[in-house]
């Protein structure tokens, strides 16, 4: 526990030294807009404020602060570096610059950001209300201080309207990454979700297996009850019993693994979206594997669908698979297309092939053509889960294979992946 706590510690300070830093390099690219006055339009404004979005500070005010007086100290350095002006004139030149940041955060700590970072219009308009109310004061001071300074209509124009587009450009930035990196998560889930989908189909399946075998235990059971084999009939009843705990398990791994794959449907998928996640996983696969393959896709329809996890299962498995078939270099294409009220994938790769003689049964579990370098086969499951998905789904599944290449032509009833209404 003690060393969590400085290691956060830690962290708060690495943090808050990365935006003081950040924020006083972007203030030196810089536009003075107001001749006669060190008033200056720079980075570090809009640097501070996205910085603040980002990292989220314990103390606003404490940063604002620290960030105010790290920014003068660093001018008025250059100042004493690089001019012959008297260091008085070079503090009141600067000090007002202090005021902005510690306005800026202070007026952020007061409506609480976080409580706006997902309203980006509301956020954008507090913080052009709050730069233009630091902007002001900063200029206002310096005029008080420079008693040579006029404060005229067009100055105040001229804030606001700075204001506005720097606030309104770091709300969208910020939004823009923040919604990055929603897409990325959800794509994450969506591939977990597919991959789990598949595996409750054939628990469900086993499930069924278990029910029947269930059922023959107790009739054993009461078979050789009815003949007066007590001892056996005891032991048929525990099986029985044993078999029946087993499935009631099963029922509860399955009921958690069915509310992980139902995806909320907040965001609708199309056809083409599902079709290129498919492909951007499979060409991390490609690379994975030291291959280079090139995919490609045709989609002739598109439409919103509410399956796309079985249709990521399905895809990503016969994709993979056209991965690992193709030996250095190669191909896969992916077309969508719509006949007869069905729906037609059709996955072509450039790979070794199937013969003719297997294509009864390269859906049926266990069997692989892939062996690894102590020559295991693999596990073979993954087509089989292919032909269970589709068999769900209603479809049918045919494949093509020649000397070079295999071709899968998937149908499903469009109805029956078709988001309604």
């Amino acid at each position: 526990m003690v060393f969590k706590r400085h290691q956060l510690v830690a962290n708060k300070w690495s943090v808050l030294i990365l935006t003081i830093l950040i924020t006083v390099i972007a203030s030196e690219f810089k536009v003075i807009p107001f001749n006669g006055e060190d008033f200056r339009f720079g980075l570090g404004s809009a640097a501070f404020f996205f910085l603040l979005l980002i990292f989220q500070p314990t103390s606003l005010i404490f940063t604002g602060f620290l960030t105010g007086v790290t920014v003068v100290l660093v001018r008025i350095g250059e100042d004493m570096i690089f001019t012959d002006e008297a260091f008085g004139l070079i503090l009141v030149d600067h000090i007002p610059a202090f005021l902005f940041y510690l306005l800026f955060a202070t007026g952020f700590s007061v409506i609480r950001i976080e409580r706006f970072k997902k309203a980006p219009l509301l956020l954008g308009a507090f913080a052009t209300v709050l730069e233009f109310i630091a902007n002001s004061v900063e200029h206002i001071v310096r005029y008080l201080l420079w008693s040579n300074m006029h404060l005229e209509v067009q100055e105040w124009v001229l804030l606001a309207l700075v204001a506005i587009f720097r606030s309104y450009f770091v709300v969208g930035l910020y939004s823009s990454i923040i919604i990055m990196e929603q897409n990325k998560r959800i794509q994450e889930m969506l591939k977990v979700g597919s991959n789990l989908y598949a595996e409750t189909l054939y628990l469900q399946k086993s499930m069924n297996h278990i029910e029947k075998i269930t059922a023959s235990s107790h009739d054993l059971y009461r078979k050789l009850k009815s003949q007066d084999h007590l001892a056996l009939s005891t032991q048929a009843l525990k099986i029985a019993q044993e078999i029946h705990e087993v499935k009631k398990d099963s029922q509860r791994i399955l009921a958690g693994l069915q509310k992980i794959t139902t995806v909320e449907r907040n965001k609708h998928y199309t056809l083409s979206e599902v079709v290129q996640l498919v492909i951007q996983g499979n060409e991390k696969y490609s690379e994975l594997l030291n291959k280079e393959i090139v995919i490609h896709s045709t989609i002739l329809v598109d439409y919103d669908t509410e399956q796309q996890i079985p249709l990521l299962a399905l895809l990503n498995n016969i994709c993979a698979n056209a991965v690992e078939a193709i030996s250095t270099t190669g191909k896969i294409s992916i077309e969508v297309c719509e006949e007869s009220e069905l729906t037609w994938f059709i996955i072509k790769d450039t790979g070794g092939g199937i013969s003719k003689e297997d294509h009864g049964i390269v859906f049926e579990p266990g069997y692989t053509t892939k062996f690894n370098d102590s020559g295991v086969a693999a596990t073979g499951i993954g087509l089989s889960h292919v032909k269970e998905i589709i068999t769900t789904l209603e479809g049918q599944v045919q494949i093509e294979s020649f000397d070079k290449g295999t071709t899968f032509k998937v149908n499903i009833p469009t109805e029956n992946i078709r988001k309604g209404g």
